[in-house]
C-alpha cells in the first residue's frame, strides 16, 4: 500500500494541486486535507505547499498558524510526523515555532520568480535522504518574503548542528543569512525550504527533474522507520 501524504490547502494555496501531482509521480498516495479541519486522516507525512494563505494579512504564515489543522499536524510533528512546508509552508512552520527564525521580505523589495540553483547540505533528514550531500540541483523559486533571518547564535546552532537542508548557489536571490534555502528540525522529520520542488518532477513541465526527490525520500524513510 501507497504512503498516504497529505497535502494542506488553506484560503489562498496556489500549489496544492502541484505537490499532490509530486506525491503521485513519487509513488505515494496525496490526500487533501482542509485547513478547517482538525481531522488529518491519519495520513503518513504531511505538505504544506505554497502560496498566499490568508493574503498574507499581518505576516506571511501568521493565520494559518492557528487554522484548525495545524493543531493535530504540530502535534504529529512534535511525535516524529514527516512534515514538509514549502514556501509559504515554510513560513507557517516558522511561525507554528516548529522551525527556528523568520521569513521577512526579500532585500530587493521584489517578489522573485527564477530557477534557482541550491546545494543539498544536508541529507540525513526524511525529505533529503534521497539526495547525496553536496548535490546540485535547479528547482524554480518564487516569493516575495523569503528573506530567512535568524539572530547569529541560532544561525551557529543550525550550522554547527548541520540543520542547513538547502543553500543558495550562484546568486542569494533574497537575502537570505548565510545563503540558506531550507532547514530542518534537531530530529529531521520537519524541513521548510523556500524553493519549489514540486514544479520540478516531471520533464514536461520544469527545468528538470531534480525535485522529485524530496517527495521519493519521505516515501523512503517511511518504509525503513
Amino acid at each position: 500500500m501507497s504512503a498516504r501524504i497529505g497535502v494542506v490547502t488553506f484560503p489562498g494555496t496556489l500549489d496544492d494541486r502541484d505537490a499532490a501531482r509530486a506525491v503521485r509521480i513519487a509513488g505515494g498516495e496525496p490526500v487533501e486535507l482542509w485547513h478547517g479541519d482538525d481531522d488529518i486522516k491519519g495520513v503518513d507525512a504531511v505538505i504544506l505547499p505554497g502560496g498566499f494563505s490568508y493574503g498574507d494579512y499581518l505576516r506571511c504564515g501568521a493565520i494559518s498558524r492557528f487554522a484548525p489543522v495545524m493543531n493535530s499536524i504540530i502535534d504529529g510533528a512534535k511525535g516524529g510526523l514527516p512534515v514538509l512546508g514549502i514556501c509559504n509552508g515554510f513560513q507557517i512552520l516558522v511561525e507554528s515555532h516548529l522551525l527556528p527564525g523568520a521569513l521577512m521580505r526579500n532585500e530587493s523589495r521584489h517578489f522573485i520568480c527564477r530557477d534557482q540553483k541550491l546545494r543539498i547540505e544536508n541529507a540525513d533528514s526524511m525529505w533529503t535522504r534521497d539526495y547525496f550531500k553536496n548535490q546540485e540541483i535547479v528547482v524554480p523559486l518564487k516569493n516575495g518574503e523569503g528573506n530567512y533571518f535568524a539572530d547569529p547564535a541560532t544561525l551557529d546552532m543550525l550550522e554547527g548542528e548541520g540543520r542547513v537542508v538547502a543553500r543558495y548557489l550562484d546568486v542569494n536571490p533574497n537575502g537570505s543569512a548565510r545563503d540558506i534555502a531550507g532547514i530542518r528540525n534537531e530530529r529531521g522529520n520537519v524541513v521548510g525550504l523556500m524553493p519549489h520542488p514540486e514544479h520540478a518532477v516531471e520533464s514536461l513541465t520544469g527545468p528538470t527533474t531534480e525535485g522529485l526527490p524530496f517527495f521519493t525520500s519521505v516515501l523512503t524513510s517511511l518504509v525503513s522507520a
